[in-house]
């Protein structure tokens, strides 16, 4: 107790370092995303997260966005827990022969229009899982794809930006 005691008042305390240039680049990224899901939406843009099979480094990064840090609501985006409720659905993984069926349901479930957005390089091609006898292989393989984010995983700001180029993509292909 003693050691502890001491400890405690020798050490300096914790803190966050002051924001860096990714901060400031992804409160940019973010908001940008939020005023495209409005003009494009009218609202803000629902996200339903489907992990196919992966080893959750992926999911880890997606979950980092709604962390205290670089708190994705603050931008209108928010996570559902039903695909009857969600815009895009952001899949995870090579999909595997025991989740197939599932991703297939979820996407069925949600309604028009939807948009599915891999993250990872597993999801694009089934990444070092490709050729498994458990996996079925990308996501491109099982649902139709409208836009990919690479990395091994990609970092919460890549995942934002991938966001915003789908729907820039999507109001550049809308007359």
């Amino acid at each position: 107790m003693r050691k502890l005691l001491f400890q405690s008042l020798v050490q300096m305390p914790l803190t966050e370092p002051a924001p860096s240039a990714d901060d400031r680049a992804f409160a940019e990224v973010g908001a940008a995303l939020e005023r495209a899901a409005r003009r494009r939406l009218g609202r803000s843009l629902s996200i339903r997260e489907v992990d196919a099979g992966s080893c959750n480094g992926c999911e880890l990064e997606i979950h980092a966005l709604n962390n205290a840090y670089y708190d994705l609501e603050r931008f209108g985006l928010r996570f559902v827990a039903s695909p009857r409720h969600a815009d895009v659905l952001l899949v995870t993984g090579p999909v595997t022969k025991n989740m197939r069926m599932a991703l297939e349901r979820t996407y069925n479930a949600t309604p028009n229009p939807k948009w599915v957005v891999t993250v990872g390089d597993c999801a694009h091609d089934g990444g070092c899982f490709a050729g498994s006898y458990a996996v079925v292989g990308g996501v491109g393989e099982v649902v139709p794809v409208d836009l990919h984010v690479p990395g091994c995983p990609p970092a919460p700001l890549e995942i934002l930006r991938g966001l915003l180029a789908l729907l820039e993509r999507v109001a550049s292909a809308t007359p």
